[in-house]
């Protein structure tokens, strides 16, 4: 573990490293801040990394001792592509500057050649009419308003006013690719190529703000993250389809899965297509509603079955093909959209479930209509609200059919919470006095469990695949549905009466093991 005092060296040098760069007019460097490591390092923790984020191409990085040091040390050759570079041995008051190429703006026009089809494309999205939008409330010549509405602006070579060029209005290609004047006029040269980015940083660097805080509302939210390393062989295209951004973008446009960068959270461009208006709002890849059933297992071929048609959520809020036969563990919490639709689960009559709520009906938008309520800005105490956290923080919706939604709401989620809590005793009571002598003395109360025993039995492992067979039907089937009902997380929101029936069906179930 590091020290404190060797923590607050790495932040100081740090900020010494962002601000004694912006004195320099060569270019512009950027000192990361203190990240998880991605690579393992000789030695343990690096000296020090500095991360180019300006205009693609050769750069070279120098360095000095200090403020009073009169001479700048290269660290590398000008030749130098790689984004990021450790520095070794960086002392407390070292400073760093870079030499690398300068940003030319070109403007969209300059794209067409090669790029017609996406330019075109582009030009019909909202970006495009970026300053006609300002000019529309008088505020084309607002300087906090100029950078995210034009190319460049604030860069000698960007944007200066619509009359001296008028080329760089509107937000085009080199506002996410970079400054590509270098690219348009040597465009074999591999080293002046703007940078591909799919972090969601980019869109944040605008998208943000009281205005429209997306950037924030979303970096609150799950999304932003991964719940665990993604790049094994064994998780990337399983668990990474849904579970990293960088991947499940990769699969969607049919290329190389990214081995090593793979932990991404689920990002802009996995929700919105960037370069097109779509048939669906806001340029969303897929729709905001959708009535057919659909799962994605993590076994499947994700070509085969990937349905561009299904609801934007539920392409990842899916059962992924929870059977109450598989005995490892628990379905994963993602059944969601099947909850909504009255699709997964098991019914006494053995029927294929078929109950959708209202809510999936009636709600125009569905998951978004509850999910992502929005409101204008109206002050910087009062700011907007972009939808992006996920999180149902208004009822303003319910209240077109529902007359008191919160103490609707309440009372739903207690009696659903208060069910699962009585059927997980009668499973428990069933483990400790009807459970077979091996399973109850070796597992106690998790007898009735999965191999890997879900959220309800913490503690240890449950049956293992052999001693699963020892568990009958009716358990197997109840603590599938008890768990379903659970791991949808609305607790009977998203579809109450539909919650209702799978437990009612996995309390039968129990009750009959209870008086054999």
């Amino acid at each position: 573990m590091k020290s404190a005092k060797e923590t607050r060296h790495i932040s100081v040098v740090l900020l010494i490293i962002t601000n004694a760069v912006s004195l320099c007019q060569t270019a512009a460097v950027r000192g990361q801040s203190i990240q998880h490591l991605s690579t393992t390092q000789p030695g343990g923790m690096p000296g020090q990394t500095v991360t180019w984020d300006g205009p693609s191409g050769y750069y070279q990085l120098f360095e000095k001792a200090g403020l009073t040091d009169p001479n700048w040390r290269a660290l590398g050759a000008r030749t130098n592509l790689t984004r990021r570079q450790v520095v070794a041995g960086a002392n407390l008051n070292a400073l760093f500057r870079i030499l690398g190429p300068a940003p030319h703006y070109a403007g969209s026009q300059a794209c067409i050649e090669c790029h017609q089809s996406i330019h075109d494309t582009v030009m019909n999205t909202l970006h495009a009419q970026a300053f006609t939008a300002l000019q529309q409330i008088n505020q084309d010549t607002n300087s906090s308003c100029l950078p995210c509405h034009t190319v460049g602006y604030g860069v000698p070579t960007g944007f200066t006013s619509v009359k001296a060029t008028p080329q760089l209005a509107g937000v085009q290609c080199e506002n996410c690719h970079g400054p590509a004047g270098n690219h348009a006029a040597n465009p074999d040269d591999p080293t002046t190529r703007p940078r591909l980015e799919i972090a969601a940083q980019v869109c944040g660097g605008c998208h943000t703000g009281s205005h429209q805080p997306t950037f924030e509302e979303w970096q609150s939210s799950p999304h932003s993250g991964v719940v665990e390393d993604m790049n094994p062989p064994n998780m990337i295209n399983s668990c990474g389809r849904c579970h990293s951004g960088s991947a499940r973008w990769s699969l969607i446009e049919g290329k190389p899965l990214p081995v090593g960068d793979a932990n991404l959270g689920i990002m802009c461009i996995n929700c919105h297509e960037p370069h097109s208006k779509t048939a669906n709002p806001h340029q969303l890849l897929n729709p905001v509603a959708s009535t057919n059933d659909y799962f994605l297992t993590t076994s499947d071929v994700f070509t085969n079955k990937y349905d561009p048609s299904i609801n934007v959520c539920a392409q990842c809020h899916n059962h992924r093909g929870a059977s109450w036969t598989s005995s490892s563990r628990a379905p994963h919490h993602s059944p969601q959209y099947n909850m909504l639709l009255g699709t997964v689960g098991l019914l006494a009559s053995g029927a294929a479930p078929n109950q959708p709520a209202s809510h999936a009906l009636r709600i125009e938008s569905q998951c978004a209509g509850c999910h992502m309520q929005s409101t204008n800005y109206v002050s910087e105490s009062l700011p907007a609200t972009t939808g992006h956290s996920f999180q149902v923080q208004s009822y303003d919706i319910c209240r077109e059919c529902h007359e008191l939604p919160e103490q609707l709401v309440q009372f739903t989620t207690a009696s659903i919470s208060n069910r699962v809590q009585s059927i997980k005793a009668s499973l428990d009571q069933w483990a400790m006095t009807k459970a077979p002598d091996s399973l109850r003395t070796k597992y106690g109360t998790r007898a009735w469990e999965y191999t890997n025993p879900g959220d309800l039995s913490p503690g240890g492992p449950g049956p293992d695949s052999t001693e699963q067979a020892l568990i009958p039907t009716n358990i197997q089937k109840a603590r599938f549905n008890l768990y379903l009902v659970l791991y949808d997380g609305s607790f009977g929101v998203h579809n109450g009466p539909f919650a209702v029936t799978l437990l009612y069906t996995a309390e039968n179930w129990v009750a009959a093991e209870l008086r054999n």
